[in-house]
């Protein structure tokens, strides 16, 4: 495919409105059919719940919840009080933003939760999401901070080198 020519097009309020909300939808789904596929298939398949499966269960819920109210809170449109939109919020599908990365650790915790139904060493799995933000830290900040090249010195012309060197040994 041609790379595009030109100006790249811009979205309307609207469009975002829309999308937003469009976003939503899919993300609380896929929340529900991993949840709910978890429920079902433990519930049949084990006589008890066993204490790290319900702790580990309690604790996607509360990623969830609170990763979905976090896109719901930036995607909340301002409206006018003829129900115009002023504002429709950030937009959650644009590259590089914090919902993508609020999308991924949705889409991490139901992969995780639902591949735990086959082993519950798929839960390590989760340990991405902190080295991936520990990677993110270390390549955006720490990395350019400790490796950055010192200030160049100013050039010094050789007379001024010379008297330098001279003074110095004298003090010695």
């Amino acid at each position: 495919m041609a790379p595009q020519k030109g100006k790249q097009g811009t979205k309307g309020q609207k469009q975002i409105l829309e999308e937003n909300v469009s976003t939503l939808n899919f993300y609380r789904n896929m929340v529900f059919v991993a949840c709910g596929a978890f429920l079902v298939v433990t519930s049949v398949l084990s006589e008890t719940y066993a204490w790290q499966t319900t702790t580990l269960f309690v604790f996607a819920l509360a990623v969830y919840i609170s990763s979905y109210q976090f896109m719901a809170y930036m995607a909340r449109p301002k409206l006018s009080d003829s129900g115009q939109v002023l504002d429709p919020g950030v937009d959650l599908n644009m590259e590089g933003g914090i919902a993508e990365h609020v999308k991924d650790l949705i889409i991490l915790t139901s992969g995780c939760q639902l591949l735990s139904l086959i082993s519950n060493y798929f839960w390590l799995l989760w340990l991405l999401a902190p080295a991936r933000g520990f990677w993110m830290l270390w390549t955006n900040f720490l990395g350019p901070w400790f490796f950055q090249q010192a200030p160049a010195q100013p050039d010094v012309d050789e007379k001024r080198q010379r008297r330098m060197e001279r003074r110095m040994m004298k003090r010695h």
